[in-house]
C-alpha cells in the first residue's frame, strides 16, 4: 500500500500542484466508489463504463487511476467472473490505464501515467496469474482485451512479465492456445508471443516445445504467404525469434517440418510484377529467416560449425538458390531492399562451402538466351544505378573468390583483352560476351565520369579475383592493353591502365576543388585496395608498378596531399611501403634504398609514419568493431520497404565517412593492412640498417705510389681498411638506432611523450613528481599549522583588546576620583581663605575622605594587577609559540596599547 500512497502522490506532482487535478481525482474516486460499493448492478455497470471513457481521454485521469483503482478492478475480475459485462469493462479499463495518449505526450522528463501503471501492474505475480486464467474465459471479449492487456504490459515492463509468466504453470501453453482461436484472438496471441520470445531463451524452447513451427507455419500458408498481411510478418518475426542464435531450435526446425514451408515463402505467387510494401516487408523478413540459418553462432568457430553448413548443404538441395538468383538478379522489377537482400543470402549461402561454389559457378540463367549466374551478377554490378546494390552483388564475388583458389583460377582463366571493336561495341551486346571479356571491357572504358566508376566497379571484382592467388596475380599482370590507335603508342599494362584511372579521378576532383563524381571518394579508394592487393607479397607487381617513374611521383604527392581524405593518404602510403618490403629490383633506381631515400626526401619518414596512424584513426578502420545485427521489427521493416536505395550524398557529409563504404574494407583487408603496416616499419629500419652497395671503390689516392715498398703498401691500405670498417659499423649502428626510434615516433601521440621514454629521463621525471608531492603534503600540514596559529593569535587578541579596555575603565574611575579630590582640595583651601575660624572638625573629614578614597583605588588595583599577571604570563608563552613558527610577535603586538593613557600613581601629600 506504500507504493499505491507514494504513486498517489505523483498526481499532483506531474501537473503542477494537486489542485490542478483535483477535480479529475475526485471524479475517479467517486465513480470508483459507485463500482465497489453500489447496490444496483445497472448502475455500477454505467459507472464502469464512465470510468473507461475518462481513463481512455485523460492523462490525469490515468494517473488517478492508478493511485486508488488496481484493487478495486482487479477484485471485480476475481469475483464476479459470472458478470461477463462488469468483466469486459474492468479489462477495457485497465487496457486504456495501460495505453499511452498520443495527444497528450509531455516532455521526456515527465511521468507517464501508462508506464507506471504498468509498473504497478506488473509487480504483483498474483495479477498476472489472474489475467491468464481469464484466457479460459468462453467470452471472445473477455480473451480479447486479456490478450490487449498483457501486450501492453509487455511492452512496458517485458522483463517481470517474463519473468511472471515463467513462474506459473502452464502460462505458455494458454498462450499458445489462443493460436488457434478465432482469426482476432489469434493475431493478438502472435503479436504478443513475438514481444515475449524477444531475447528470453528459457520462453523460447518452451514455445518451440508446444509446437510453435507448425502453427506458425500453418498461419502463414492460411494468409497466403509472401502476399499475406501483416500477420504473415508478425509470424515470421517470431520464427527469427526461435531461431536467432539457437542451434537446437534450428536443428529440430530442419529435422522436423524442414525447410521447405520456408522456402515456399520466396515463391512468388498471382502479379510476378507486384510488389506491395506489405509484401516487400514479408520478403525482407523471410530472407532474415534464412540469413539466420546460415550465418551461425558468432561464439562457435566458423570452420567448426556443423550446424551452419549443414544448415547451407539442406537449403541448396531444396532449391533455395534458385529462388534467391530469382529475387536477387532476374527479377530487376523487384524492389531494390529485396534484391540487395537476395544477393546477401547468396553470398552467404556460398561462403566457405565447396559444394554450393561449384553449385553458383555452375548455375545458367534465363528461358530462351542462357547464361551463367556470375555473369549476370557482375552486369548488375557494372550497369546498376544503386550503389546499394553494387556493394550487395560485389559481396557475392568476395564470398565467391574467399578461400577458393580454383574459383578463382576458373574467372582468371576468360580474363583475354578484347580488340577495339569490341571494347566500344554497345552495352546490350555483352550478354554474348565472357565473364572475363565483360570485365576487361568495363576496365578499359573511356575516363569520362560514368565510365570512371564502371571501371571502379569492376577493379573492385578484379580485387576478389586476384586477392591471395600469385597464379591470377600473374595472369592479370601479363594483360596488356592496345591503345585506343596505334599511333598512340604501344600496349600498356593493365596495372598502368589502374594508376592513370586513380590519377584522372584525383584530378577531376582537383580541377574544381571539389569532386565531380558523385562517388568520387569509393572510387578512389577501391583503385587503391586494388593495387595493395595486387602488389602483395608478387615482387613482379611492384616491379611493374616501378617501371613508370611517374607512379612512384604520383603517389609521393598523394601522399604528402593534405586535400585528399585520411583514407587516401594513408592507403598511398600502405602502397608505397609494399614497393620497400617486396622490391627484389637490382637496379640502383628502382631498389628499396632508393625508394626510402625518395620517401625521406620528398615526404620525411616521421611525416611518412604518421600516415599509418592517421589511417588506424580513420572511420573505415574505427568503425570496424563487432555490431549486433539488428532485429527486423515492424517498424525497422517499414523504413527499410520505404527505402528504394541508400546512395549517401557526399556533399551532405565527408568523403571517408560514407558508411556504405564498410562493406568494401571488410575486417580481412582492414587486418592485412595493420600486418603490412608493421612489415613496412621493420624493413625500413632493415633498409637503414645495410649499406646500400656492397661494391667497394677504391679512392685513387690509395693507389700504390711509385717506388713504395710493397710491405708498406700493404700496412696503408689495412689501416685505412679498418678504420673504414669501424666508421662503417659506427655509421650503420647509429643509422638503424635512428631509423627504429624514427618508425617508433609514428605511434607516439607526440615528441615530448617520445622524448621522456628514455630511462635516464624517466627515473628523473618519477623522482621530481615524488619530491613534488612530498613537498605539497608538507606545504599543506604548513597551511593547516598557520591557520589554527591564527585562531590562536586572533582569540588571544581579542582578550588582550577585552583587557585593554577594563583597564581604561578602571583607569578613567581613577582619574574622576582624583579629579574630585582636587576639588575638595580647592574647596578647602577657598574656605581657608575666606574664613579665619576653621572649624576642628574640616581637617579630620578631609583626612577621613581621603583615606576612604585610598582604600578603593587600592583594592581595584590589586584586583587588575592580578589580572594583568595572568594575562602576563598567557601573552609570554602565546609569544613563544609564535616565535617557534616563525611569525614576528612585534609585528603582531604594534599597536596595542598605544591608546591607553595610564595616570601616574603621585599621591598628594596636601
Amino acid at each position: 500500500m506504500d507504493l499505491v500512497s507514494g504513486y498517489k502522490g505523483m498526481v499532483g506532482l506531474v501537473f503542477g500542484n494537486e489542485n490542478s487535478a483535483s477535480g479529475e481525482d475526485s471524479y475517479v474516486e467517486r465513480v470508483l466508489d459507485r463500482i465497489s460499493n453500489g447496490q444496483l448492478a445497472e448502475d455500477r455497470r454505467t459507472a464502469m463504463v464512465e470510468l473507461q471513457s475518462v481513463v481512455a481521454e485523460s492523462r490525469a485521469a490515468q494517473l488517478a487511476f492508478g493511485a486508488m483503482g488496481f484493487p478495486v478492478l482487479m477484485s471485480v475480475l476475481k469475483e464476479e467472473r459470472d458478470d461477463v459485462e462488469m468483466v469486459r469493462g474492468a479489462l477495457e479499463t485497465l487496457v486504456s490505464a495501460l495505453t499511452p495518449l498520443d495527444h497528450a505526450k509531455g516532455s521526456k522528463d515527465e511521468v507517464q501515467p501508462a508506464l507506471m501503471n504498468s509498473d504497478l501492474l506488473s509487480r504483483e505475480s498474483d495479477s498476472i496469474s489472474l489475467l491468464l486464467s481469464l484466457l479460459s474465459e468462453e467470452d471472445f471479449y473477455v480473451r480479447y482485451y486479456t490478450l490487449q492487456l498483457l501486450t501492453a504490459l509487455l511492452t512496458n515492463s517485458p522483463t517481470r512479465l517474463q519473468e511472471a509468466i515463467l513462474s506459473i504453470p502452464r502460462g505458455i501453453t494458454r498462450l499458445m492456445d489462443m493460436l488457434m482461436d478465432r482469426e482476432v484472438i489469434r493475431n493478438e496471441a502472435l503479436l504478443l508471443l513475438t514481444y515475449l520470445t524477444r531475447e528470453a531463451e528459457e520462453i523460447q524452447k518452451i514455445v518451440v516445445f508446444e509446437g510453435a513451427f507448425e502453427k506458425v507455419f500453418s498461419i502463414i500458408k492460411e494468409e497466403g504467404g509472401s502476399d499475406g498481411g501483416v500477420v504473415v510478418q508478425d509470424c515470421l518475426e517470431l520464427l527469427n525469434n526461435l531461431l536467432r542464435k539457437n542451434a537446437s531450435n534450428q536443428v529440430l526446425l530442419r529435422e522436423t517440418m524442414g525447410f521447405d514451408p520456408l522456402i515456399s515463402i520466396l515463391k512468388s505467387r498471382g502479379g510476378t510484377y507486384s510488389f506491395t510494401q506489405q509484401k516487400t516487408i514479408n520478403l525482407l523478413s523471410a530472407l532474415g529467416t534464412i540469413n539466420l540459418l546460415i550465418m551461425g553462432d558468432p561464439k562457435v568457430d566458423p570452420g567448426k560449425d556443423g550446424n551452419k553448413l549443414t544448415n547451407k548443404t539442406t537449403l541448396v538441395q531444396k532449391k533455395v538458390l534458385d529462388h534467391l538468383l530469382l529475387l536477387g538478379v532476374e527479377s530487376q522489377w523487384a524492389p531494390v531492399p529485396v534484391r540487395c537482400a537476395a544477393l546477401q543470402c547468396i553470398g552467404n549461402l556460398i561462403s566457405e562451402h565447396p559444394k554450393n561454389l561449384d553449385t553458383i559457378a555452375s548455375k545458367l540463367l534465363g528461358d530462351n538466351v542462357q547464361e551463367p549466374a556470375l555473369n549476370s551478377i557482375l552486369r548488375i554490378i557494372l550497369r546498376t544505378s544503386s550503389t546499394q546494390e553494387f556493394f550487395a552483388a560485389d559481396y557475392v564475388f568476395k564470398c565467391f573468390c574467399e578461400k577458393n583458389s580454383d574459383g578463382q583460377t576458373m574467372l582468371a582463366s576468360t580474363l583475354i583483352p578484347q580488340p577495339q571493336s569490341m571494347i566500344y561495341a554497345p552495352l546490350e551486346e555483352d550478354v554474348n560476351m565472357s565473364f572475363g571479356s565483360m570485365l576487361l571491357r568495363s576496365l578499359t572504358l573511356s575516363e569520362n565520369d560514368g565510365d570512371l566508376e564502371t571501371c571502379c566497379r569492376a577493379a573492385s571484382v578484379l580485387s576478389h579475383v586476384i586477392k591471395n592467388n600469385n597464379q591470377c596475380k600473374e595472369r592479370v599482370l601479363k594483360i596488356k592493353l592496345e591503345a585506343p590507335m596505334p599511333s598512340l603508342g604501344d600496349p600498356e599494362p593493365l596495372m598502368h591502365r589502374m594508376v592513370k584511372y586513380l590519377a584522372v579521378a584525383s584530378s577531376m576532383k582537383n580541377r574544381n576543388g571539389k569532386s565531380s563524381l558523385s562517388s568520387n571518394s569509393y572510387v578512389q579508394l577501391i583503385i587503391l585496395k586494388l593495387l595493395i592487393i595486387w602488389l602483395a607479397d608478387y615482387p613482379s607487381a611492384v616491379q611493374c608498378f616501378l617501371d613508370s617513374r611517374p607512379h612512384l611521383t604520383y603517389l609521393l604527392e598523394l601522399v604528402a596531399d593534405s586535400s585528399v581524405t585520411v583514407s587516401m593518404r594513408g592507403l598511398a602510403a600502405v602502397i608505397l611501403g609494399e614497393c620497400v618490403i617486396y622490391n627484389k629490383s637490382s637496379d640502383n633506381e628502382k631498389d628499396a634504398f632508393t625508394i626510402v631515400d625518395t620517401i625521406s626526401q620528398k615526404v620525411g619518414l616521421t611525416s611518412y609514419f604518421l600516415k599509418f596512424d592517421e589511417l588506424q584513426k580513420s572511420f573505415l578502420f574505427a568503425s570496424k568493431s563487432s555490431e549486433p545485427r539488428k532485429v527486423l521489427t515492424r517498424s525497422i521493416a517499414a523504413s527499410m520497404a520505404d527505402i528504394e536505395d541508400v546512395d549517401d550524398d557526399p556533399s551532405n557529409q565527408k568523403d571517408e565517412e560514407l558508411p556504405i563504404l564498410s562493406s568494401v574494407f571488410d575486417a580481412h583487408f582492414i587486418n592485412t593492412v595493420k600486418k603490412l603496416e608493421a612489415d613496412i616499419r621493420e624493413s625500413i629500419v632493415v633498409v637503414y640498417s645495410q649499406p646500400k652497395s656492397k661494391v667497394a671503390v677504391v679512392p685513387a689516392e690509395l693507389e700504390q705510389g711509385k717506388g713504395e715498398a710493397d710491405g708498406e703498401y700493404i700496412k696503408r691500405l689495412k689501416a685505412f681498411v679498418e678504420k673504414q670498417c669501424t666508421e662503417i659499423q659506427d655509421l650503420l649502428s647509429r643509422n638503424a638506432t635512428l631509423a627504429e626510434d624514427l618508425s617508433k615516433t609514428g605511434g607516439n601521440d607526440s615528441p615530448s611523450e617520445q622524448r621522456a621514454s628514455g630511462p635516464s629521463n624517466r627515473v628523473q621525471l618519477e623522482t621530481l613528481q615524488r619530491d613534488l608531492q612530498e613537498t605539497s603534503k608538507r606545504l599543506e600540514l604548513l597551511k593547516e599549522e598557520k591557520v589554527k596559529v591564527e585562531s590562536d593569535a586572533s582569540y588571544y587578541r581579542n582578550l588582550a583588546g577585552k583587557m585593554e579596555s577594563d583597564l581604561k575603565s578602571l583607569s578613567d574611575a581613577y582619574n574622576s576620583l582624583e579629579q574630585a579630590n582636587f576639588h575638595l582640595e580647592k574647596e578647602v583651601k577657598a574656605l581657608k581663605r575666606g574664613e579665619h575660624s576653621v572649624s576642628p572638625d574640616i581637617e579630620a573629614i578631609k583626612a577621613e575622605a581621603r583615606e576612604e578614597a585610598q582604600k578603593e583605588s587600592e583594592t581595584e588595583l590589586n584586583d587588575l594587577l592580578v589580572c594583568l599577571g595572568q594575562e602576563q604570563s598567557r601573552v609570554e608563552r602565546l609569544s613563544a609559540r609564535l616565535i617557534e613558527l616563525g611569525e614576528d610577535v612585534d609585528k603582531l603586538l604594534e599597536g596595542i596599547g598605544d591608546d591607553l593613557g595610564l595616570p601616574e600613581d603621585d599621591e598628594d601629600e596636601d
